[in-house]
């Protein structure tokens, strides 16, 4: 708050003043009252506007000032009047009963939008669970068929489930914290359990793969890594070359952090659309042209590592590879709580 513009916001009441001032010396003047007497009332007077300019002025500037500071700092700013006090001037309390009757508002209406919110999340979870069984049972009645139209339907399938498991992972970002558990984990074994998990999927899409992986630990969440590995490797398995695919999984280990990196020998990301991968509902050249892709499993992908406290990138070049990054930071505190 500054005083010249608080000035100039009261400058019509000090003005009156003013004028009323100088009327008053030239009627004591007029009435020829002692010169003395009249240098000391005009200064008390002056003294007293001076004075309450001055009062009215830090009074304003401490509640306006606090007022100010706390909503740049708060995160809901709605919220900033748990943080300051009512002022005991009369504007102030205006102000204070308007914001009070705003920030009630909102939080009801904030409290309606997160009910709503969490009972959508609710029922497509429920939903998710419910679908994945007649997928469950239609996977087992296409196990024992090895013709092509067997195959066909079970990628279809395996198309599905991807489907969904995005979707589950997408309604759950809202309230992610509740959802994962971080603990030390062998990337060896979650690596491993995926690969076989999927083998069916690797030998359908003729993807040779290759795994570098030493008895490294890293902290995370093993549901959300393995989604995660899931959603990198199906853009490797949908853009691969025709011919001698195949998929690079390694490690490498440095002082501060461990980095998970998967290769592969595709089509590439054209450079254009390399910095935007990660942008909700991205496809991209590739995803135009293929087109099946969502743009959505890497936007979820770059969420979930960033809750987890990972780090994901990519690199690519167009016609030779793409390769894929997550970075595990080494956490001392993780090895002192566990």
């Amino acid at each position: 708050m500054k005083f010249r513009k608080y000035i100039q916001s009261e400058a019509l009441i000090y003005f009156v003043f003013l004028v009323i001032y100088l009327f008053l010396f030239l009627l004591f003047l007029a009435f020829k009252i002692n010169l003395y007497l009249i240098l000391y009332s005009m200064l008390l007077l002056l003294f007293s506007l001076f004075f309450m300019i001055i009062y009215s002025y830090f009074r304003k500037k401490r509640f306006y000032q606090n007022l100010l500071n706390n909503v740049e700092k708060l995160d809901k700013a709605y919220l900033v009047l748990e943080t300051i006090e009512e002022p005991s001037f009369y504007e102030g309390q205006l102000l204070y009963q308007a914001l009070y009757s705003i920030n009630k508002s909102i939080c009801e209406r904030v409290k309606q939008i997160e009910d709503t919110s969490t009972s959508f999340q609710e029922y497509i979870e429920m939903w998710v669970h419910e679908v994945k069984v007649p997928l469950s049972a239609l996977t087992l009645m296409l196990y024992n068929h090895k013709d092509k139209l067997g195959r066909n339907l079970k990628g279809q399938v395996k198309r599905i489930e991807n489907d969904i498991e995005q979707v589950l992972y997408y309604a759950r970002q809202g309230s992610s914290e509740k959802d994962y558990l971080i603990k030390e984990v062998s990337l060896n074994k979650v690596i491993g359990e995926f690969l076989l998990k999927n083998k069916d999927t690797f030998l359908e899409n003729k993807m040779d793969v290759k795994v570098d992986i030493e008895k490294q630990t890293v902290y995370t969440d093993s549901k959300w890594l393995t989604f995660i590995l899931g959603q990198i490797i199906q853009n490797s398995m949908q853009y691969k070359k025709e011919k001698n695919a195949y998929l690079h999984i390694f490690s490498i280990e440095k002082e501060k952090e461990v980095s998970l990196l998967i290769m592969d020998n595709g089509i590439g990301i054209c450079k254009e659309d390399i910095k935007r991968v990660f942008d909700k509902s991205f496809t991209g050249k590739n995803g135009r042209k293929r087109g099946s892709s969502t743009g959505m499993g890497l936007y979820i992908c770059k969420n979930l590592c960033k809750k987890l406290g990972h780090k994901l990138e990519i690199e690519s070049e167009e016609g030779e590879y793409t390769k894929v990054s997550i970075t595990f930071p080494k956490n001392k505190y993780y090895e002192v709580v566990k």
